[in-house]
């Protein structure tokens, strides 16, 4: 049986190139730019803010509901807060914003709970630097640190939760 591998110029054996090789992956720069060219994207983004701006209410009179009338440590305040808003926050963005109710429900749960954690856990670190940090009122804190934390929340759940995983789409 012949070697199928052929020379290459520093000597040593290589296999043979693939007739057409598969494109190569988008850098995450050119991901981004050829996401934010469709116009789908941009409504899509527009919904997630209005569903946003719903759970932005919902967590902050949880919140403030917890801190002022129950008398709760902020965090876990905050916490409370979360799990209400981001229930609301599901239903509203499988149901309206990506349409995704083809996927499994309870699959989609996770992930869209696994993403709001992480952006969760990111407007926790954010709150508390305001507020240990930088002497911030709680209630004040609290609304920038959610505003701080949105972009991060819109692309995982876009890509992850309720996508295909490609966000050029």
């Amino acid at each position: 049986m012949a070697d199928q591998r052929h020379p290459s110029a520093g000597g040593g054996l290589e296999p043979p190139a693939p007739a057409t090789a598969p494109a190569p992956p988008l850098a995450p720069a050119a991901r981004l730019r050829a996401g934010v060219r469709k116009p789908h994207n941009w409504l899509q983004l527009l919904k997630f803010c209005v569903v946003g701006g719903s759970g932005y209410v919902v967590n902050l009179a949880v919140f403030a509901l917890a801190v002022e009338v129950g008398h709760l440590h902020h965090l876990v305040a905050a916490t409370l807060a979360f799990l209400v808003a981001v229930t609301n926050n599901f239903w509203w963005n499988r149901h309206w914003t990506f349409r995704a109710r083809d996927g499994h429900a309870g699959f989609q749960a996770v992930r869209f709970l696994t993403v709001s954690v992480f952006a969760f856990l990111f407007a926790a670190a954010v709150l508390e630097l305001l507020v240990n940090g930088a002497g911030m009122p709680e209630i004040p804190a609290q609304a920038i640190s959610i505003v701080v934390a949105t972009p991060l929340n819109f692309v995982g759940n876009k890509i992850w939760s309720f996508g295909s995983g490609d966000w050029r789409s």
